[in-house]
């Protein structure tokens, strides 16, 4: 149980609060969503979702898609993943085959590259994200591995891209990403069929779906159809150009800068949040409550989650809840006795495995991907 100060601790200012996107439940097999875009569809998580499950459900997960035209209905019999390229036989599997197949199941946090990016400062164009275009699922499918094993390798393959049934207009690119052939058949890369132990619903990627643990949802193809193997860089689009992030320390460069070394975005760093408290938050003085959130190590397990009272300067353990994984998020909690009436800043920040720590920064690069620093919250304490 923590004791807040009012010694060092500035008072924060709240700050005016702009008007939200409105509530959706027009969405075929989605609950209420924040609405970011009807086409293609951006459907954000809202807050309180996450602190009422360790799992986000189904009909609260996230959507992100690139194009409008996507997929609305499979007919699941005539249903086939293609693998082709440079294998010794190409293939084309159907659900049965997959299903059949030796079964594995992960917990991991599926994340967009550009979740909350409507707090860069200078703003950047793009979905403007707050906290909500993530998600957590058990995720369960087949290793990578092993269907791309049903074609049988080459030598010389150095990468395998991933396509799926989305289709772009005109002469825009088809979405598709790619993986280097070590990382695609490490055992943790899978496709999945069913999350929280149903099949996947049609907006997040049924039949079936890329899971890439611990890195942004930007490679988590969805309505996955097609498997390449390569036997150069992939050097269209999708990973030449899009979802870049600058060659730097955290991936960020001064506001403004526009020419910069660039490389494509892959693993997350660690995140955590505040989701029973939101500015302006009122709590009674002398009362003790319980803070609490979630957090995840981006591509490495939580290792702490850690609270502070006093504007940074010092640094209090938090309790953690159950771990169901180190791709999965992690609950933490701290009971707090308010400080006397007047107004205060919260922040949370995340430890992972590997000793990557939030910091308070915020970084800065014009796509607004990656933004992950220590999280504050405003509260008031009143008599």
């Amino acid at each position: 149980m923590l004791a807040l100060g009012g010694a060092g601790l500035a008072a924060a200012p709240l700050l005016a609060a702009e008007p939200g996107p409105p509530l959706t439940r027009a969405f075929p097999e989605k609950g209420q969503m924040l609405l970011r875009r009807t086409r293609a569809p951006l459907l954000e998580t809202p807050l309180s979702v996450f602190d009422a499950h360790d799992f986000t459900p189904n009909d609260r997960f996230f959507v992100r898609w690139h194009y409008s035209d996507i997929p609305t209905s499979i007919d699941v019999e005539s249903f086939r993943l293609k693998i082709s390229g440079a294998v010794r036989s190409p293939v084309a599997l159907s659900l049965r085959d997959l299903i059949r197949m030796p079964r594995v199941e992960l917990a991991a946090v599926n994340q967009c590259a550009g979740n909350s990016r409507s707090l860069f400062s200078p703003r950047v164009p793009g979905a403007q994200w707050t906290n909500g275009a993530m998600g957590n699922a058990l995720w369960t499918g087949v290793r990578l591995r092993d269907v791309l094993d049903r074609a049988g390798i080459a030598p010389g393959a150095v990468a395998v891209r991933m396509k799926g049934m989305d289709r772009p207009p005109g002469d825009a690119p088809w979405f598709a990403k790619s993986l280097a052939i070590d990382h695609a058949r490490d055992g943790e890369v899978m496709i999945a069929f069913a999350m929280n132990g149903q099949q996947l619903p049609m907006l997040n990627g049924f039949p079936i779906r890329m899971i890439v643990p611990g890195w942004f949802s930007t490679y988590w193809v969805k309505a996955l159809d097609t498997l390449e193997v390569l036997t150069q860089p992939d050097d269209t689009y999708w990973m030449a150009k899009a979802y870049q992030i600058p060659a730097t320390p955290g991936g960020s460069v001064a506001p403004g800068t526009k020419d910069f070394p660039k490389v494509p975005i892959s693993a997350m760093p660690p995140r955590s949040f505040f989701t029973n408290l939101t500015d302006g938050a009122v709590v009674k003085a002398g009362e003790r409550f319980v803070t609490r959130g979630i957090a995840f190590g981006g591509d490495a397990g939580v290792g702490a989650v850690d609270l502070s009272i006093d504007g940074g300067r010092h640094w209090h353990p938090a309790q953690l809840g159950e771990d169901h994984g180190k791709y999965s998020f992690r609950r933490w909690s701290v009971t707090v006795v308010p400080p006397p009436p007047g107004h205060y800043r919260l922040a949370v920040r995340c430890t992972n495995a590997h000793g990557a720590q939030q910091v308070a920064t915020p970084i800065w690069n014009p796509g607004g991907y990656q933004r992950s620093p220590i999280e504050t919250v405003a509260i008031e304490v009143r008599a």
